[in-house]
C-alpha cells in the first residue's frame, strides 16, 4: 500500500496524500450531510485512493477532509477544496483532476474554475439546479453513477436522474464529457463500519475501473498539452 501523509490545509481542513512527487494530481472530494458535522474521511475516496495509487504512481492522490461537511455551508467546503488544490500545486503538481463524490461533485464544480484544473470526474455527484456551472466551461465533466442509487429515509443518496440533469445542463454550456451508469451500482464504492473498517459495496470494482479510466484519460490529456 502506498505510504500516506496527513497535512493540515490553510483553511483548517485536512488532506491525506499518496504518491507524493507526481506532476499530476487527483483531488478526491468528499460528500456531506444536511446537518453541520465535523468532516470525516470518505470511505469511497479512501478505497479508491488505496486501490489506484499503485497503478498510477505518477499521480499525486489528495483526499480531502472538510472542516465541516454539509451542503448548507457549501462555500466553506469549496474553500477547503480550493486549499487542497493549492496544496497539490505546492507539492509539485502542475495539473489537477477533481474527483468529487456525492456533495463533492458540487464542491468540485465550485473549484473547477482554477487555472490548474482539467475538469471534474463526478461520482454519483450532487449537481443541484441552483449550482452555477460556469467554472466548467473549457473543462471536462465526466459522470459515473450507480443505477440503483436513491435517497431513502435515513440513507444518503443521489438519484441518477438528478446528476443526469446537471450533466445535460453543463452540455448546454458547451462542456465536453461522458455520462456512465454502473448497472446495479449503489451510492459509491464503500461505507465505513462502526469499527472504522471499510465495507466494500456491491460493484465496487466498477467504481475503481471507471476512476482508473478517468485518471488514464487525464494523464493522456496532460501528455498532449506538454507535447504542444
Amino acid at each position: 500500500m502506498a505510504a500516506t501523509r496527513n497535512v493540515q490545509l490553510r483553511t483548517g481542513a485536512e488532506a491525506r496524500l499518496r504518491n507524493e512527487g507526481g506532476r499530476l494530481a487527483a483531488v478526491l472530494v468528499n460528500g456531506g450531510t444536511a446537518r453541520s458535522v465535523p468532516g470525516t474521511w470518505s470511505a469511497t475516496s479512501e478505497l479508491l485512493a488505496a486501490e489506484l495509487a499503485p497503478h498510477h504512481p505518477e499521480v499525486l492522490l489528495v483526499e480531502l477532509r472538510y472542516r465541516v461537511k454539509t451542503w448548507n455551508e457549501l462555500p466553506s467546503c469549496i474553500a477547503d477544496g480550493d486549499a487542497a488544490v493549492a496544496l497539490a500545486l505546492a507539492a509539485g503538481a502542475e495539473r489537477c483532476l477533481l474527483v468529487g463524490f456525492s456533495m463533492g461533485g458540487a464542491v468540485s464544480v465550485g473549484v473547477a474554475g482554477h487555472d490548474a484544473a482539467d475538469g471534474v470526474l463526478g461520482l454519483a455527484p450532487w449537481l443541484p439546479e441552483r449550482l452555477p456551472l460556469d467554472g466548467l466551461v473549457g473543462k471536462r465533466l465526466d459522470v459515473v453513477h450507480g443505477a440503483w442509487d436513491r435517497r431513502l429515509p435515513g440513507v444518503p443518496g443521489v438519484s441518477p436522474e438528478s446528476s443526469r440533469a446537471g450533466f445535460e445542463r453543463a452540455r448546454r454550456l458547451g462542456v465536453e464529457g461522458t455520462y456512465t451508469l454502473i448497472p446495479r451500482g449503489l451510492h459509491g464504492a464503500a461505507v465505513r463500519a462502526p469499527s472504522g473498517a471499510l465495507v466494500r459495496l456491491p460493484r465496487w470494482r466498477s467504481w475503481v475501473e471507471h476512476v482508473h479510466d478517468g485518471l488514464a484519460r487525464f494523464q493522456a490529456s496532460a501528455r498532449r498539452l506538454r507535447a504542444r
